[in-house]
């Protein structure tokens, strides 16, 4: 495992996350934040199938909603995983998750973080996903790589955090998530 991996997983799991607002949705989901370990570890990204009725086109994290049949959000997160890019769930090594964020789609999202070996192969359901990209986990974790602009919406005042990476545009919860996760582990940058 690559030096940092492991200071990432040390810092990850020793700091405790940053305050977040409380969550309003009821409705529980989960999403893998899929952290594949070579020696530049890279953070693994979908961008999902224009064909959906939700966030069509958007970058994502696998995931989704939660099935009652699921035992815990860590399940919920493999599961999705699984269905959408052909992930086996033993290949994963979760090493905790963040707080969970509200969506505007109206779920309590869950962020999972989990380490994949390096060489797997995915199988992208072409109905979910269009198309995986990697992004290195080292420029995700630095904070002068992240922007934000705040909205009112309905009354209600927002952050919302953007990256831009090459070709892609990381936006709305995606984003979020890859900034609490930097700010969890500012300190070893």
């Amino acid at each position: 495992m690559s030096a940092l991996i492991n200071r990432f997983i040390q810092q990850f799991q020793l700091q405790l996350p940053p305050p977040s607002s409380a969550t309003k949705q009821q409705r529980k989901a989960a999403v893998l934040v899929p952290i594949i370990c070579r020696a530049d570890p890279i953070l693994l990204f979908t961008q999902r199938s224009s064909l959906l009725r939700k966030h069509a086109g958007q970058v994502s994290f696998p995931g989704g909603a939660a099935d009652k049949t699921d035992g815990s959000l860590t399940v919920t997160a493999l599961r999705e995983a699984n269905e959408e890019i052909g992930l086996n769930p033993d290949s994963v090594n979760i090493i905790g998750q963040l707080p969970p964020m509200d969506s505007i789609s109206g779920f309590q999202v869950t962020p999972i973080v989990g380490l994949l070996p390096d060489g797997l192969q995915f199988r992208e359901n072409k109905s979910e996903v269009a198309a995986l990209f990697e992004v290195p986990l080292s420029y995700l974790l630095n904070l002068d790589n992240h922007y934000s602009i705040d909205i009112t919406r309905r009354g209600k005042s927002s952050r919302i955090y953007f990256i831009y990476y090459g070709d892609h545009f990381i936006w709305g919860l995606t984003a979020s998530i890859v900034h609490r996760l930097a700010i969890q582990v500012k300190k070893m940058l």
